[in-house]
């Protein structure tokens, strides 16, 4: 083969493999741009959710506002709305709803049905309204040794006592928390001691549950 011909054979070989190069290069550009571009949008998506959360978190706090005032109130230190004007107090080591005064025991059944009419209106008005209601039971600071057992079974008895009087929040937008803190809970009487038997009780508290948001 000519000297001619080697030369020409190169450049044309040389001139094949920078075009392949080019093209490999620029579908790889092409491959980065998308690339990018995807999570941009995945980006500014996720940040219309947050935007939306917050809304959802904003409206859901006033919703509660309009719960029953007569048996609700808004304790700004812990952030929720809490039982009120019900004087629950069980004897000691014990978990009868019957420890409780005929009185009381018709605030609570009230104080239930006021609950189940508020979730209602929420289900009605607000999309996606979701809450939590914990009905958490309490004990005196005695260091008895089942504390939390007696402190749950004293929630649990005021659910109980709900549902045998036909209130229930089953079809509502509602999840039902039944907890013991024995005598661990912040959210309790004062003084916080033993011989302070208001302390065995029950507290009900009803705060706002965000649904989670999807984005596509």
């Amino acid at each position: 083969m000519s000297k001619k011909k080697k030369e020409s054979f190169f450049w044309t070989s040389y001139s094949d493999l920078m075009t392949n190069l080019f093209f490999v290069m620029l579908m790889l550009f092409i491959l980065a741009i998308a690339l990018l571009h995807r999570e941009v949008v995945k980006i500014g998506k996720e940040r219309d959710a947050t935007k939306e959360q917050l809304a959802k978190i904003e409206e859901l706090e006033r919703s509660i506002e309009h719960i029953d005032a007569q048996y609700f109130e808004y304790v700004d230190e812990y952030k929720r709305h809490t039982l009120k004007n019900v004087n629950v107090s069980f004897n000691t080591n014990s978990s009868k709803i019957d420890d409780i005064s005929l009185e009381d025991r018709d605030k609570l059944l009230n104080a239930g049905r006021a609950i189940q009419e508020f979730l209602r209106k929420a289900q009605r008005n607000i999309s996606q309204a979701e809450y939590m209601l914990i009905v958490e039971g309490q004990s005196s600071k005695d260091n008895y040794a089942y504390n939390y057992e007696l402190s749950y079974a004293r929630a649990l008895a005021l659910v109980k006592y709900w549902v045998a009087n036909d209130i229930t929040f089953d079809d509502l937008p509602c999840e039902i928390i039944i907890s013991g803190s024995g005598q661990a809970s912040k959210f309790r009487n004062l003084p916080d001691v033993g011989s302070n038997k208001s302390n065995q009780r029950f507290v009900i508290h009803i705060i706002p549950k965000p649904g989670v948001i999807e984005y596509q």
